[in-house]
């Protein structure tokens, strides 16, 4: 599979920049937006959320936190929501595709990973750029965001191949999937510290494999603190059967996907 991906890197690439190109295509300021779309939504959380609506985290003054602690959930969270949901879409809505051409089918959740990774790195640059002229840019523990965004990625990409799969013969597995993305986002402490929550349901949320990377993320970005590994080790097996159910079901099913598109 790997290899068959690497053959079509090209495709792959194109098929990448395409989908950037036609997202601000017809406007005046073109790939612009693709800076000022996140710079307002950096602004929002850290200014609006900070400084004017006052919003504070529980034990800590500064008005920056608060903007910073959401920046680090939210982001990190739409780019997971993002590859998880285009990954169960993605063969439905190129379906003409697949019927025309032949290359990897793998290949399609490859653009989508790439593609929702370049949206993210965008974003991702301009908040550390505002961190920077805030005096709160976190250092070397930036580098824990890789091995956390790494196993958050196999997890999305397991899971959403294997139910993008499915959603070919069983398309009711697309509307489900938003409808409990919606829940599990509410269900992260991404706009809520764990830490306001009662002792009961503290243990519950900690079953949410997410609950644990987010706080990694909000930890470096927030305090510099790199994140404790062992207590990831679990997530880490998640991702490596998300990778391998996803890759079970692919194998199984993939060449009768198009009868059904």
């Amino acid at each position: 599979m790997l290899a068959g991906l690497w053959r079509y890197r090209s495709f792959i690439l194109s098929m990448v920049r395409r989908e950037f190109e036609a997202r601000y295509l017809g406007s005046a300021l073109g790939s612009v937006w693709a800076i000022l779309n996140p710079l307002a939504m950096i602004f929002i959380y850290t200014v609006i959320f900070g400084q004017v609506m006052r919003s504070r985290l529980p034990g800590v003054e500064d008005g920056t936190s608060y903007g910073i602690f959401l920046c680090a959930g939210v982001l990190t969270w739409n780019m997971f929501a993002e590859i998880l949901q285009r990954s169960v879409s993605v063969f439905v809505e190129q379906g003409n595709l697949l019927k025309k051409m032949t290359f990897p089918r793998a290949a399609l959740p490859a653009i989508v990973v790439l593609s929702a990774t370049l949206n993210f790195a965008i974003v991702m640059g301009l908040l550390l750029l505002v961190l920077l002229l805030l005096g709160r840019f976190p250092g070397w523990s930036l580098l824990g965001f890789l091995p956390l965004l790494a196993v958050q990625q196999s997890v999305a990409v397991g899971f959403g191949v294997g139910l993008g799969v499915l959603n070919v013969f069983f398309r009711d597995v697309g509307h489900v999937v938003a409808i409990l993305l919606q829940f599990w986002f509410w269900f992260t402490p991404i706009i809520y510290p764990l830490s306001i929550l009662s002792d009961r349901l503290r243990p519950l949320l900690r079953l949410n494999p997410m609950t644990d990377l987010v706080a990694g993320y909000q930890g470096i970005l927030l305090h510099g603190e790199w994140p404790f590994w062992l207590a990831y080790l679990p997530h880490v097996v998640l991702a490596v059967a998300a990778l391998l159910v996803g890759r079970l079901v692919f194998r199984r099913l993939a060449a009768e996907m198009t009868d059904y598109l």
